[in-house]
């Protein structure tokens, strides 16, 4: 992109006016365009009917305040016949295309809350002030507005590379799906083995409980960050982030054990996180909304609460996939009852002396 927040003489700082000198409330219609009545008439424009344009309105993950009716622009009309278009043109049903709707209007309100923010804190390390409110909960409102001017000037670059990054994540869950339905057998049409991960850092509330909320900003993102790059470097797939806990998968074992053991060091070596425990399991999950489920998953939560910090513990499947590979040493441990899940033999999972493993694999969890 052009600018970086506060890092040119010619980037927006908090102060600075949106484009054209309008003010933030303006946002929406520099944005979006102006405002179009909520008639029937409007709404009918986009061939959609006005209880099915409510529905599309919730689905994106909208409120309609009761007995109000949303003021929708331009843009959102012409979204609407895109709505319209996958229902009639393309004989698609009506829950089919909320169900789009939906999975793109949780992703990017995550998207968008995420990108303020670091807009925010960019501006605040780049030595321009970032005053707090009384209470200091929220940042003060010239930051807000700087905030607000930068987006909206990047607002066009910043959609087409959303546009890019959605196309090349797409191909990848295409291929993922082909590979799968390819190594199905005859009569299992279930997706092959997944090894999934957690990673978790280890005493992050007390560790929180002593830091500020800029402090507890910047731990979760490093320890996301780098994450990651771990995860992404060995081919895995990152399935969701929860403050100080990351669920990762991947179809390989050898390079899912490099992940575990690579994430324990990264986070060893850092000196503003604390240690990670790791626990891993393999066999089939169930994959629904961008995420996974099923007792693979559980198993593997269940073994990251009960590894010590600065390891890795594997299931028994896991454990016996893993005794053929080069480069990985496994040591049993004592037979352990895990909650919802019964009685498993963890290993601890080591690097083999003098070994550094490298397993990056195209095909991600």
């Amino acid at each position: 992109m052009s600018e970086q927040p506060g890092g040119h003489a010619n980037a927006v700082h908090p102060g600075d006016a949106l484009p054209g000198g309008a003010l933030p409330g303006e946002v929406e219609e520099t944005l979006l365009g102006p405002a179009a009545e909520p008639t029937r008439a409007s709404v009918g424009g986009a061939d959609i009917a006005p209880t099915t344009a409510r529905r599309f309105w919730h689905a994106l993950g909208f409120q309609v305040l009761p007995g109000e009716e949303p003021r929708f622009t331009d843009a959102d009309v012409a979204a609407m016949a895109r709505v319209a278009h996958l229902i009639e043109t393309e004989g698609s049903s009506e829950d089919f295309a909320l169900a789009m709707t939906r999975a793109l209007g949780r992703t990017v309100e995550r998207l968008s809350v995420w990108q303020t923010q670091l807009v925010a804190e960019a501006l605040a390390t780049s030595g321009t002030p970032w005053p707090q409110s009384p209470d200091g909960a929220r940042p003060d409102r010239d930051v807000a507005e700087g905030v607000a001017a930068w987006l909206v000037a990047h607002a066009d670059e910043l959609g087409e590379l959303l546009q890019y990054s959605w196309r090349r994540h797409l191909t990848g869950a295409i291929a993922r799906m082909l590979t799968d339905a390819g190594s199905a057998g005859d009569h299992d049409a279930s997706a092959p083995p997944r090894v999934v991960g957690f990673a978790d850092l280890v005493s992050f509330t007390a560790l929180v409980s002593r830091m500020s909320e800029q402090q507890v900003a910047a731990l979760v993102q490093r320890f996301e960050m780098l994450a990651s790059d771990v995860v992404t470097t060995h081919g895995g797939r990152i399935i969701k982030t929860v403050g100080d806990e990351v669920l990762f998968a991947h179809t390989d074992c050898s390079a899912a054990a490099a992940i575990a053991l690579d994430l324990v060091a990264a986070m060893a070596e850092d000196d503003l996180l604390p240690e990670v425990r790791v626990g891993m399991a393999q066999g089939r999950v169930v994959s629904r909304l961008g995420d996974v489920f099923g007792t693979t998953v559980n198993t593997a939560s269940r073994l990251t609460a009960i590894a010590p910090a600065g390891t890795v513990y594997v299931d028994d499947a896991l454990a016996k996939l893993l005794g053929s590979v080069s480069g990985f040493t496994m040591t049993e441990l004592r037979r352990r009852h895990l909650r919802g899940i019964g009685m498993v033999t963890p290993s601890e999972l080591r690097r083999a002396p003098g070994e550094r493993v490298s397993t990056a694999r195209a095909g991600a969890g």
